[in-house]
């Protein structure tokens, strides 16, 4: 039985701002962001989109009636979620006018979430409990405000929706080839609804430890490869795009390849997948999917079952590596998003504008009751109605005592 991803969208919300130019502002330097970090442009989440309007504006355009119909399981993976009890997803069911025979629920590992919840999807499918049915899979979220540490260049959010079925026209895989390792850290977490707290260095170690523990786990149930030849491409969490080279070079010098070769097979391999990384920033659990979607998008040497490795990491920790096809509409499906067109129709907002936003987020995070400013303010005069006014994308309205009223933009 083939299961694997149907169909996958990117949303990364109407806003952005020039990643370079905060960089320089935060005394890293343009050169330093560009080259080892290598972002240009981040995302910018606004006060009236949260990790509801992301999954749902990422996962309806996705949708067909047909298949909104045969979805009876969802999973919406975020740490930005909104509530403490009740799941996004609930919202996305709504949103999305799933049927209501469908199992949903929200799932939390860091940037690990997505891979868990495509997972665990996965195997819903391969159970054989409901044939024909599939699963939607959405991951959804955006950056706590980081005004003060100098990091905030490498932030971003957005969501990526997958529809996992038996029919996966974009990627398949076998369930049971997988590598997976994991390891209590605090490396990096979100101990308040406000706060997102990055121990850089203990997050990078960590992330190589993962990648060659899952790696090893991986080898020990496919058995040996030679990791340098036998994939097409190669995708990397990407909780910054400069983080994909330090990790091919760590799995490639366990094989003895020199460090020319290394970076020729990085350019070759990894680069085309940090193409819509570099333009939104980090994506947490969505991230090795925007990749997959880069690659779709860009590669010029990719065709119909060509196998890629994948891999995973979320923060506390958690890693797994896998391998994939691609499957037969895979170029054309990915092609027709125009997603290079909708991240050049975003607003560029001043980093004063940004920084403004960012702290205005702050301040309504905990609110019981505030509606979100979309008009009459500086920040944002005339933005709403050029960027979000009358496309049909879904807003928030109001909390009135704790509870979120959404409408059509």
């Amino acid at each position: 039985m083939k299961i694997g991803i149907e169909k996958l969208n990117l949303y990364a919300g109407r806003f952005c701002t020039d990643a370079l130019e905060l960089a320089a502002l935060r005394g890293k330097g343009r050169k330093y962001a560009a080259d080892e970090v290598m972002v240009g442009a981040r995302a910018v989440i606004p006060v009236f989109e949260d990790a509801v309007t992301l999954a749902v504006n990422a996962a309806r355009p996705l949708l067909s009636p047909e298949d909104a119909k045969s979805v009876e399981l969802l999973i919406v993976n975020t740490e930005s979620a909104v509530d403490f009890g009740k799941p996004v997803s609930t919202w996305v069911h709504r949103f999305c006018q799933l049927p209501p025979n469908c199992r949903n629920f929200e799932l939390k590992h860091a940037c690990y979430g997505g891979t868990g919840a495509l997972k665990m999807a996965a195997l819903w499918v391969a159970s054989g409990v409901r044939p024909g049915k599939k699963a939607l899979v959405v991951s959804a979220d955006f950056t706590r405000p980081h005004l003060g540490d100098g990091l905030d260049f490498v932030g971003g959010g957005g969501a990526v929706a997958m529809l996992i079925g038996a029919d996966p026209q974009v990627l398949e895989f076998e369930v049971d080839k997988a590598g997976y390792w994991t390891h209590e850290i605090s490396d990096a977490f979100r101990p308040t609804s406000t706060i997102e707290q990055v121990n850089s260095q203990t997050s990078l170690y960590s992330y190589l430890d993962a990648l060659e523990g899952a790696f090893d786990h991986y080898t020990q149930i496919v058995g040996p490869i030679d990791y340098p030849t036998c994939f097409k491409k190669h995708i990397y969490h990407a909780p910054f795009p400069g983080m994909t080279r330090q990790a091919h070079r760590a799995l490639m010098s366990n094989f003895d390849v020199p460090k020319a070769a290394i970076e020729e097979s990085f350019q070759a391999k990894v680069l085309e997948g940090l193409h819509f990384a570099r333009r939104i920033g980090t994506a947490y659990g969505a991230s090795t999917f925007v990749s997959l979607l880069s690659l779709l998008t860009t590669a010029k040497d990719l065709a119909a079952g060509d196998e890629i490795s994948l891999f995973s990491y979320g923060s506390g920790c958690q890693g797994e590596f896998y391998h994939g096809s691609i499957g037969p509409g895979a170029l054309r499906l990915a092609r027709a998003l125009e997603l290079d067109r909708a991240l050049d129709e975003r607003a560029t907002l001043p980093v004063e504008v940004y920084e403004l936003n960012e702290r205005l987020r702050k301040s309504f995070t905990d609110c019981g009751d505030y509606e979100p400013v979309r008009t009459g303010d500086h920040a944002y005069d005339a933005l709403y109605e050029e960027y979000y006014a009358k496309r049909g994308l879904l807003v928030l309205k109001q909390v009135k005592d704790y509870h979120r009223t959404y409408e059509p933009s």
